[in-house]
């Protein structure tokens, strides 16, 4: 039998380097996302959700997960992730969901708009958004920070979700849910992230600020604030390659958290259940008691 210290992997791994945006069919070890362990209880039956960042990692995770509690689900990701992708579509259609691919760059406003209005058309409308996509890259000094680069991680993180959530917002209703990710970046922000910390806390701000102005319309707005999860993100730039081998090692449980993990987060934010949340930021970070 399984215990929580032998059931996940922990560290050191070893030093993989990747292209941006990454694969993780390509990590070792391979990131759960719940294909084999999760189980679904019905709670999102007759749901259509979005989700960017869908092909790998939380975004993933979140797609099998959402297909399991019986939702249909889009999944936005870049052309490069094509593979990931195709695996993720495999997986809610053997649930018997509808699964849309929508592959496309969320930097892009007109592709953004283009996005909402092909989930909304191919599943037949819309009951949840999740604004997973992220874009990540560590730079030790902000002398070396450049301006394309600052520019890549705020529209990929900002811009992408306001932009996204403006198009979906006339197709929701009472009872739909909007769910962005954060990250304990927010609170308590690395040196060598200085961009990517200060667009996490810019989503903890977007969310808090939207719940108000959405409310009086029934829709709830949260967030979930990731600590350190095993995802392409990492091992493609998101952080220095000596600090991938003993990535998560600081937490106090001792290792990165799966994206399995964080899965059920979402669903219980989606789920009518939950239908007085809203305005929260959900943090999951092993231990630490960053939020």
């Amino acid at each position: 039998m399984s215990t929580e210290k032998s059931r996940f992997p922990r560290p050191p791994f070893d030093q993989q380097p990747q292209q941006f945006p990454g694969l993780a069919s390509a990590m070792h070890p391979l990131p759960d996302h719940g294909e084999k362990s999760y189980q679904g209880r019905e709670r999102l039956v007759g749901k259509k959700a979005l989700i960017t960042g869908g092909d790998s990692g939380i975004g993933r995770a979140v797609a099998i997960a959402y297909a399991r509690e019986g939702a249909d689900v889009a999944i936005n990701y870049l052309p490069a992730e094509e593979s990931d992708a195709q695996e993720v579509i495999a997986l809610i259609r053997a649930e018997g969901r509808k699964a849309v691919a929508i592959p496309g760059d969320i930097t892009h406003e007109d592709f953004c708009k283009t996005l909402v209005e092909r989930a909304v058309s191919e599943l037949g409308g819309l009951d949840i958004l999740v604004n997973n996509a992220g874009h990540q890259q560590f730079c030790e000094s902000i002398s070396e920070l450049t301006t394309e680069s600052f520019d890549a991680t705020f529209k990929t993180n900002v811009y992408a979700p306001f932009w996204i959530t403006r198009a979906a917002v006339a197709h929701l209703g009472e009872g739909a849910a909007i769910i962005n990710t954060s990250s304990v970046q927010a609170f308590k922000p690395s040196d060598i992230l200085l961009d990517y910390a200060q667009t996490k806390a810019c989503n903890v701000a977007f969310t808090k600020a939207l719940a108000k102005q959405l409310g009086p319309k029934g829709i709830r707005v949260n967030a979930v604030a990731p600590g350190p999860y095993w995802t392409p993100l990492q091992v493609c730039g998101g952080q220095p390659q000596e600090k991938v081998a003993h990535f998560g090692e600081e937490a106090p449980l001792g290792r990165p958290g799966q994206p399995v993990e964080i899965a059920p987060l979402y669903v219980t934010l989606a789920a009518d259940e939950n239908s007085f949340a809203s305005g929260q930021v959900w943090c999951s970070d092993g231990g630490t008691g960053t939020a």
